[in-house]
């Protein structure tokens, strides 16, 4: 069946060996995609040598007081994080819910990648690491 679609793929970030082969196994489409946007997120400015600009400041904000104003900081970093490091990427629906009993913020993501056909929903959260 002929693909009328682009194959997104890089390496697979664990390292795991092909069973037969021995080489390092790639990822593909939606998980190659799912992999970079969660490096993106998980990588603190000046972090990448040479790209000062490259991933979030998600991590400094989960030591902010934990209200509404800072859930919305950390959507509008992760949108525009996405936006500008991710353009296979097309954001549906972002959502920043604190949970104060558990000190955690819960994310819910919703996007859409771009010449292939359904979105998909990952639900995450964040907690500072002590």
């Amino acid at each position: 069946m002929p693909r009328n679609t682009r194959l997104y793929s890089d390496i697979d970030i664990n390292f795991t060996p092909h069973p037969v082969t021995g080489d390092i196994m790639k990822k593909t489409d939606y998980s190659a995609i799912s992999q970079s946007i969660q490096n993106l997120l998980l990588t603190n400015h000046y972090e990448k040598p040479f790209r000062p600009e490259y991933g979030t400041n998600i991590r400094k904000l989960l030591f902010e007081p934990m209200d509404l104003m800072t859930a919305s900081i950390i959507n509008e970093e992760i949108r525009n994080s996405i936006k500008n490091f991710e353009p296979r990427v097309l954001i549906e629906f972002l959502e920043i819910i604190p949970n104060f009993e558990k000190n955690q913020y819960n994310v819910n993501l919703t996007y859409s990648v771009i010449n292939l056909f359904s979105p998909i929903s990952i639900t995450f959260f964040l907690q500072r690491a002590r």
